[in-house]
């Protein structure tokens, strides 16, 4: 699949498992997050036919494209088939050094006014869907869209605004570190991450991580002595898969 541009639902139906067909083992009905992640959601990961979404914030550099690779990062490498819709942004480096496999990610930077159609149809064959909200979506769409999630087995990954989700997650405090009295560049920054939601996700959590800067997106939990630990070295980069057109 290296390098094959996909055109249409059809053509990625052909070449993605669809999210909500067994394996020989049976449906993983839970999809694994990063360890320093789990206590945020109440299956400890991202239950299929849940809707998760991550806040943007304002500005958007906020934290939460940086949350959203690391919520990404371990259900990618575990064999899980993601896509992203709508964040032009989003970069093959950043999704690598993060833990994301290439060659299992879709990309539609620019879905335009086919957003909930382009949506709609990754939620049919894809485990994992990331779709940045547009101001013009109604609640009507977006109910039909969370539907259709929990009848296919996908998860849904709402970033932005949106009512009524299983769980939302937003980065609400953060603290870059690298920058000297004059001098240095920022390097990574510690952030609180809050969860709220419905249901079993109903109580309020925060939990504080660290979001490594210069593109790296990988959390880093403290060690014991209140340090961040070493960034993992970054794995190689592999093939992209772009769905539609700019």
């Amino acid at each position: 699949m290296a390098g094959r541009m996909v055109l249409g639902s059809a053509a990625l139906t052909d070449l993605v498992r669809p999210a909500s067909a067994s394996d020989p083992a049976g449906v993983q009905r839970v999809l694994p997050v990063l360890p320093e992640l789990t206590g945020l959601l109440p299956n400890r990961g991202l239950r299929r036919g849940s809707t998760v979404s991550v806040a943007a914030g304002q500005p958007r550099r906020s934290g939460g494209t940086s949350l959203m690779l690391a919520l990404l990062a371990e259900a990618s490498r575990a064999g899980s088939w993601c896509a992203v819709v709508g964040v032009p942004a989003f970069g093959a480096v950043a999704a690598a050094e993060a833990g994301i496999a290439l060659d299992r990610l879709a990309l539609v930077p620019h879905p335009g006014p086919e957003w909930p159609t382009v949506v709609a149809a990754l939620i049919d064959g894809v485990d994992v869907v990331v779709a940045a909200v547009p101001a013009t979506v109604s609640a009507s769409v977006a109910s039909r869209l969370a539907a259709r999630a929990r009848q296919r087995g996908s998860v849904l990954v709402p970033y932005g605004r949106w009512a009524g989700a299983d769980v939302t997650l937003q980065v609400v405090r953060g603290t870059w570190e690298g920058i000297g009295p004059g001098r240095g560049r920022l390097r990574r920054r510690e952030v609180t991450v809050s969860a709220r939601g419905r249901g079993a996700a109903a109580r309020p959590k925060e939990i504080t991580v660290w979001l490594p800067g210069d593109g790296r997106t990988r959390v880093v939990p403290r060690s014991a002595t209140g340090r961040p630990t070493a960034p993992a070295v970054a794995p190689r980069r592999g093939p992209l898969t772009l769905v539609g057109s700019a």
